[in-house]
């Protein structure tokens, strides 16, 4: 018998987790504070309950997905003695502070609490490949990751409850660079060529097949990082500088206007005008992160 669940919060999200658990064959409850959105989820197979004190009772593991952390405290605090030697996993969105209060709550009522964030859409809930971050004791994560399973590949990324939210953070970050680092290309090839240049379906194909030697320079890159020293071997900064030239003249000639190879080139010139033209381009890290290092 799969683990009974329970799901408060049956927007889009909370509806696909309720649904990945079901197909899963885990016993599902839902509750929601608008009737009538688990009418779907009881026909193939849920139990939807009026109140969310019924809804926390049916199940020791009970999964929270609702608009803001502060509708997470809302629902909460009237249920302290309810969660009581039960596992509460939020998978709202929020700040790392506000995770740490929500934990905070659910740990005076003598329950267990992980944190997660869901690096997918809906769409993906349930599917192998989604990843899923979860905070919290390790036990927990432990006792309950099967069940946490059926909604994508759980990983543990520490007992602060706070770090999924910081991990998402930073992912957002590298996905609007990465898709707007795309977008710019996609306009710089297609402006480019006989005929209107290369379509996006044809340039993305290349792509993608490219990103391996952008994971290669990551994974090269971040021992740098951590050890705050940045051989350039190779391909040092004084070459991205003079490539980012490049790039900056193409764009200007073909109208395409990002603003990001101004500040690829900017970050990179202040660097070399320190001195760092020798390191490798992880030595950005440093002025990224202080404006002006020392």
């Amino acid at each position: 018998m799969r683990a009974k669940v329970t799901v408060l919060g049956l927007g889009p999200m909370g509806v696909a987790l309720a649904g990945a658990f079901l197909a899963a064959g885990h016993p599902t409850t839902v509750w929601n504070r608008s009737p009538g959105r688990g009418a779907a989820l009881v026909e193939d197979g849920a139990r939807e309950e009026p109140t969310a004190a019924a809804a926390v009772m049916a199940s020791p593991v009970v999964v929270v997905c609702l608009a803001s952390y502060d509708a997470v405290e809302e629902v909460l605090t009237p249920l302290v003695p309810q969660l009581r030697g039960r596992t509460v996993v939020n998978l709202s969105s929020g700040s790392p502070v506000q995770a740490r209060e929500v934990a905070a709550l659910v740990e005076r009522s003598a329950a267990d609490y992980l944190d997660g964030v869901i690096l997918t859409t809906p769409a993906g809930v349930g599917v192998s490949t989604s990843m899923l971050l979860y905070g919290g004791p390790a036990d927990s994560f432990a006792a309950h990751r099967e069940t946490v399973s059926a909604l994508g590949d759980p990983l543990h990324v520490g007992t602060d409850p706070a770090l999924p939210s910081v991990y998402d953070t930073a992912l957002l970050s590298q996905l609007w660079g990465t898709l707007t680092g795309w977008l710019h290309a996609v306009a710089l090839i297609g402006a480019d060529g006989p005929g209107g240049g290369v379509s996006a379906q044809a340039y993305t194909e290349i792509a993608d097949r490219w990103t391996g030697s952008v994971r290669a320079f990551m994974n090269a890159y971040a021992p740098h990082i951590d050890a705050g020293r940045y051989p350039g071997e190779e391909f040092d900064l004084n070459l991205h500088l003079r490539t980012m030239e490049v790039l900056s003249h193409a764009s200007e000639l073909r109208g395409v206007r990002s603003g990001l190879p101004e500040v690829f080139e900017g970050l990179a010139r202040r660097a070399v005008e320190a001195g760092h033209g020798g390191d490798s381009y992880a030595r950005l890290v440093e002025f990224i992160r202080a404006g002006s290092p020392v």
